[in-house]
C-alpha cells in the first residue's frame, strides 16, 4: 500500500509542476501582449473604502495619487470617527494639493458587507461616470487608471478587473509566505483560469460605468454578500457583458509579521473560495506540487528515485516561479517594490506548498469566517452573509 502511495503521490507531484510551469508560460505571454491605447481617456473617479491604518497603507495611496491621468477624482471613505486612516488621508492631502482628493465619513452601514456599506456612502460623491473600486493596499503605476480605461472601452465589456502580486511590507518569514503565495500561485492560476475560459472579478480592482453599475442592482446588491467582487462579475456578465482584465498588474500589501495571523487571512481566503467554487477549489490542491513530492518521499521511505523527484519537482517548480518574477518586474523597473515582490524565497517553496494544503483542510472545518471584527459566513454568492456577533480578531484586510 505505501509503493501505491508513494507512486500516486510521486504522479500527483509531476502533474502539479507541469501546471505549475505551463501557467508560468502563460505569465509571460500575458506580459508581453501589446499595449493598445485607450480610445478616450474619460474622467475617473476612484474609490477608496478604508478601515484602519496597516503596513505601507500611506504609500499605496499615493501610488493613486500620482497618476499620469488628465482628470481623475479619488474618493476616501471611513466609516469610524477615530479610525486611523483619516490622519494618513488628510497627509495625501497636504503633500499633493492638485489632486482631486475628497473625503467621506458616514458611520451607516446598510448591510453585512461594511466594506461595501463604506462604498454606498462614498458613491454619492461620485462625480464621474466610469467607476473604479480599489483596495487600500493595492499600489500601482503612474499608468494604471490608463490601462484600465483602455481596457473597459473595448467593446462588449462592462467590468474591468486586475490581477496582482504580493508585496510583503516586512521582512519576517510570513511577509514572504503571504507574497509568495500571491505572487506565484495566485496570480498564475488566475491566468490560467483565463486561459480555459474563466472571465473571474478579482476584487483588488474593479473598474465599470455608472450605467452597468445600476443595471445590476447598484451596490446594494453587493452589500449582503462576503464575495462581493464575485457578486459584481456574474451580474456584470448576466447582463451579457464582458469581465475583461486590463493589461497592468499592481501590487498588494502582505502585512502580516507573524504566521498566526497569515493562517487566519488564508484561512478567510480558502473558505471563501470553497463556498464558491466548491469543485474547483478541492481541485486546486494540484497546484503545490512539493507538497505532493514531500509525501512521496515520506510513502517511499525515502527511496532515492523519491529523493531524486523531489529535487527535480523543487527545481521545475523554483523555475517557474521566477520566470514569472522576470515576466512581471519589467513593469516595475525602476521602483523599489519591484525588488520585494518579484523575489521568489526559494527556499520556502516547499513550506509554502505543506502550509496552502494545512489551510485547505482547515477550511473544511466551517464556513466561519472572521472579518473585520465580525464573525460571517462565506456564502455562494446567491445567499447573504450569515449573521453573527462580533469577535475579539478584527481583520484589516
Amino acid at each position: 500500500m505505501t509503493a501505491v502511495l508513494a507512486a500516486l503521490t510521486g504522479l500527483l507531484a509531476c502533474v502539479g509542476v507541469l501546471q505549475a510551469l505551463f501557467a508560468s508560460r502563460l505569465v509571460v505571454r500575458f506580459s508581453r501582449s501589446p499595449r493598445l491605447p485607450p480610445a478616450e481617456l474619460p474622467p475617473i473617479t476612484v474609490l477608496k473604502p478604508l478601515y484602519g491604518d496597516e503596513p505601507l497603507l500611506e504609500d499605496a495611496l499615493a501610488t493613486l495619487c500620482t497618476q499620469d491621468y488628465p482628470a481623475y477624482q479619488i474618493i476616501f471613505g471611513v466609516q469610524r470617527a477615530d479610525d486611523p486612516a483619516i490622519a494618513v488621508v488628510r497627509r495625501l492631502q497636504h503633500r499633493f494639493p492638485s489632486a482631486d482628493i475628497l473625503f467621506v465619513f458616514d458611520p451607516a452601514y446598510h448591510g453585512r458587507n461594511r466594506k461595501v456599506g463604506n462604498l454606498i456612502n462614498m458613491v454619492r460623491a461620485a462625480r464621474h461616470d466610469v467607476v473604479v473600486i480599489a483596495d487600500s493596499d493595492v499600489h500601482v503605476r503612474p499608468d494604471y487608471l490608463v490601462r484600465l480605461v483602455a481596457a473597459l472601452g473595448a467593446p462588449g465589456v462592462g467590468l474591468v478587473t486586475t490581477l496582482y502580486a504580493g508585496l510583503p511590507a516586512s521582512s519576517s518569514l510570513a511577509a514572504a509566505l503571504g507574497a509568495t503565495q500571491i505572487t506565484h500561485v495566485f496570480l498564475p492560476s488566475a491566468v490560467l483560469a483565463r486561459f480555459i475560459g474563466r472571465r473571474d472579478c478579482l476584487g483588488a480592482t474593479m473598474c465599470l460605468r455608472r450605467a452597468n453599475l445600476e443595471a445590476i442592482g447598484g451596490l446594494h446588491a453587493l452589500v449582503d454578500h462576503l464575495a462581493d467582487d464575485n457578486v459584481l462579475g456574474r451580474r456584470v456578465a448576466a447582463l451579457g457583458l464582458e469581465v475583461a482584465l486590463a493589461d497592468t498588474v499592481p501590487l498588494t500589501t502582505v502585512p502580516e509579521s507573524g504566521l498566526a495571523a497569515l493562517f487566519r487571512h488564508e484561512l478567510r481566503w480558502a473558505r471563501t473560495i470553497r463556498a464558491l467554487e466548491p469543485a474547483g477549489f478541492a481541485a486546486s490542491v494540484l497546484q503545490y506540487p512539493l507538497f505532493w513530492a514531500l509525501l512521496a518521499l515520506l510513502f517511499s521511505g525515502f527511496a532515492a528515485w523519491s529523493l531524486a523527484l523531489f529535487v527535480v519537482i523543487w527545481l521545475l517548480r523554483a523555475l517557474a516561479a521566477l520566470s514569472v518574477d522576470q515576466a512581471l518586474a519589467t513593469d516595475w523597473q525602476g521602483d523599489d517594490k519591484a525588488t520585494l515582490a518579484f523575489s521568489c524565497p526559494v527556499w520556502l517553496l516547499p513550506l509554502r506548498d505543506t502550509l496552502s494544503v494545512v489551510v485547505m483542510l482547515a477550511s473544511y472545518g466551517s464556513r466561519h469566517v472572521e472579518w473585520r471584527g465580525f464573525a460571517l459566513h462565506a456564502d455562494s454568492g446567491e445567499r447573504s452573509l450569515g449573521a453573527s456577533g462580533p469577535t475579539e480578531d478584527i481583520e484589516t484586510q
